[in-house]
């Protein structure tokens, strides 16, 4: 995952070209973690993707930065990217839920930690990924090479499986009717590309001219269920409480409803938290003509109080 947030197709995170790699509400996310904390934090950048977050939030003087990524390719080019920071970055692998954990046992002080949702511009612009409905690849979608597909859901999941699933997660309003043409189209042969997948979608669904891909909201909905990214970030949210120091912030930038409803109510919900954005910062209109790929993000940020006993 990644520092380009985006959404359910998603730069360094979301869906329609756009500049790569370019970190979506950057300087948004650059002031709550850094701006009026004096800048000498350890924070921690749990969805590390290409590294432009954590690049921006190093270059303000944060003291170090711990990266977290569970696809290998996104931290090998973080690490590279960052590597002139020199010991002021390190890179962890695996779930960000369990690497949090891991550092909220320790105790040590974390001033900061975001996590900046979605997929990543160098997952979703590579075909051979298999996350884009644009682009014609292996129908795999996950952000790390172990697991099930997308192409062991499509063409073994029963029917009604497959259009909640399309429909809880994709907020497909006729997941039964791309359900049944999944099914119908498996019957023949099993469907193992993404180009198959998206033209079997358009051709239930129709398309209408200027408006959103037909499969958009399917393909988000089998990625989901693929990293089981919701379940994971239902998990990480409170672990990420634990870890922060009294005063640290908690900064998390969704892409769609369903992940911003998750974290809305975790916020509203949480004792230790004090709230810092009534509403969700959006991006700019300017922002937004530069990386089309950020129009869907919504940021929200929380902090740790300091008269709560950990």
């Amino acid at each position: 995952m990644g520092s380009v947030g985006v959404g359910p197709d998603g730069p360094d995170r979301t869906s329609d070209g756009g500049a790569l790699h370019v970190p979506v509400l950057r300087d948004e996310v650059v002031e709550l973690l850094t701006g009026d904390r004096g800048g000498d934090r350890v924070v921690i950048d749990a969805t590390l993707g290409a590294g432009g977050h954590a690049e921006a939030i190093l270059e303000a003087g944060a003291r170090r930065v711990i990266g977290i990524d569970r696809d290998p390719l996104a931290r090998e080019s973080a690490t590279e990217r960052l590597s002139r920071f020199g010991e002021r970055i390190s890179v962890r692998g695996g779930l960000y839920s369990e690497v949090l954990a891991e550092m909220a046992e320790t105790r040590a002080p974390v001033g900061g930690i975001l996590l900046d949702l979605g997929v990543s511009s160098m997952q979703l612009d590579r075909s051979e990924r298999g996350f884009s409905y644009r682009q014609d690849g292996p129908l795999d979608m996950r952000m790390s090479s172990e697991g099930p597909t997308a192409a062991s859901i499509v063409n073994e999941a029963s029917e009604e499986e497959l259009a909640d699933i399309i429909y809880e997660l994709g907020e497909e309003r006729r997941s039964r009717r791309v359900a049944a043409a999944i099914v119908r189209a498996r019957s023949r042969h099993p469907i193992e590309t993404t180009d198959e997948l998206s033209r079997i979608v358009s051709g239930a669904l129709g398309s209408r001219r200027g408006g959103a891909h037909p499969a958009r909201r399917t393909f988000q909905a089998l990625r989901l269920a693929v990293n089981e990214e919701l379940e994971e970030l239902q998990r990480a949210l409170p672990i990420a409480v634990q870890a922060l120091a009294p005063g640290g912030r908690l900064v998390v930038i969704a892409y769609h409803s369903l992940e911003d409803r998750i974290v809305k109510r975790f916020f509203v919900e949480t004792p230790e938290l004090q709230v810092i954005t009534r509403k969700p910062i959006r991006p700019t209109t300017g922002e937004v003509e530069e990386n089309p790929r950020a129009r869907s993000a919504r940021l929200r940020a929380a902090e740790r109080r300091g008269d709560v006993a950990a």
